[in-house]
């Protein structure tokens, strides 16, 4: 069983097939798909789409998005939590974070949001899903201020020592179409090494398309199309089984467990999941 523990479904690339892609993920055997809202004004979007194909979401306000958002988006997010609190399907607050990548962008701004989504989810006793990008130090010195019930860190690429941080603080860490690139050199090593129960799979779609999607520029300014979708993670956990040197399966079994612990109101998502789940097999075939 897989879970797709990060996929933007309500993005607009899918809004000519979205049902297809959604039934596609299911046919290739994933389990579960979680989506996290990035702005206020698609909430109710993305809890809809939850509920159309049987998904768990996030609500929360991106980092790239907090320049085009107002304060009463907070007051929005809260609400939002409160109303929804019984609903099974929200799983978390998310995706927050800070973005340090991006040149340009309000970083007083974005953290002022940050905290305040972290006070939120503290109040709400949700975990949260966190956008990492060349700032993970300052995410942590957030979460020492904040603490909340843990939560993933989507799409990591930080040290070993940051991540070793993260998992102290009950964050597991998002790997998905970039630990393909064979060039990516630090995220495949952390995908290899870290302890068994911190990895979790995830593919961003229709972002962060894996290796074998990757279009160049060139061949997009030609009209090449490079978009990701959720059927594509048993492949991109095929990657991860390789570079541990376990099988798919065990993979499969130990990553969604992963993500059972660290959004744990996705278990009551997935009848059977303790058979589906089996015996965990440690993710190194050497130590088994």
């Amino acid at each position: 069983m897989w879970i797709d523990s990060h996929c933007h479904l309500d993005a607009p690339e899918f809004d000519t097939d979205r049902d297809a892609v959604a039934a596609a993920a299911r046919a290739a055997g994933v389990a579960l798909l979680v989506l996290p809202a990035v702005h206020a004004a698609n909430f109710d979007a993305v809890r809809a789409l939850a509920h159309r194909h049987g998904a768990a979401y996030a609500l929360g306000i991106h980092p790239l998005c907090v320049g085009a958002a107002v304060e009463t988006d907070l007051d929005l997010l809260r609400e939002a939590l409160a109303r929804h609190r019984d609903d099974p399907r929200l799983v978390a607050v998310g995706e927050i974070g800070l973005d340090h990548f991006v040149p340009g962008l309000d970083r007083e701004r974005q953290q002022a949001f940050y905290l305040a989504q972290l006070r939120i989810a503290r109040d709400a006793g949700l975990p949260v899903i966190l956008h990492v990008r060349r700032s993970a130090d300052s995410l942590l010195a957030g979460l020492r201020r904040v603490e909340v019930a843990g939560g993933i860190a989507h799409a990591f690429n930080g040290s070993t020592e940051q991540a070793l941080r993260l998992a102290a603080l009950g964050f597991k860490l998002g790997f998905g179409g970039a630990m393909t690139h064979e060039r990516a050199l630090r995220i495949r090593a952390l995908a290899a090494s870290l302890p068994e129960t911190v990895p979790v799979l995830e593919t961003d779609a229709p972002d962060i398309p894996p290796q074998w999607l990757y279009r160049t520029a060139a061949e997009r300014a030609a009209g090449a199309v490079m978009r990701n979708v959720p059927q594509e993670l048993p492949r991109i956990g095929a990657v991860l089984a390789a570079l541990r040197g376990c099988t798919p399966a065990q993979v499969a079994a130990r990553t969604a467990a992963n993500v059972l612990d660290a959004l744990p109101r996705c278990a009551a998502l997935l009848p059977g999941r303790s058979a589906s789940l089996g015996a965990l097999s440690p993710l190194r075939a050497d130590e088994a």
